[in-house]
């Protein structure tokens, strides 16, 4: 928990608060082989940087963080045979890394 909070100080023009942080297996496998690290897509996500979205799923992310009232959902090509999804819940109380496979 001291990691977590360590990591969200340092995260500059963070625009909202993540809540609890939340792992799926598939992302935990990937980071104990070494294949993924995901703290800089964590940081765009919580910085408003939706990563490979189209402009109207951008746009419903934009009015979701402004009411306060949805879901905010990012998209990151991190290579070409891997994506990862962070979507954080509507009342901001958890954020989940995940691979599409697991949604």
């Amino acid at each position: 928990m001291a990691t977590e909070a360590l990591f969200i100080s340092v995260v500059p023009n963070m625009r909202f608060s993540p809540g609890q942080l939340v792992l799926t297996a598939g992302v935990h496998e990937l980071i104990q082989q070494g294949r993924l690290n995901p703290s800089m897509y964590l940081r765009r996500h919580l910085g408003g940087d939706w990563g490979d979205l189209v402009e109207g799923d951008r746009q419903l992310n934009d009015a979701a963080l402004a009411s306060g009232q949805d879901r905010l959902f990012s998209s990151y090509q991190v290579e070409s045979a891997l994506q990862l999804w962070i979507i954080t819940e509507w009342d901001r109380s958890v954020t989940t890394l995940l691979l599409p496979s697991e949604y």
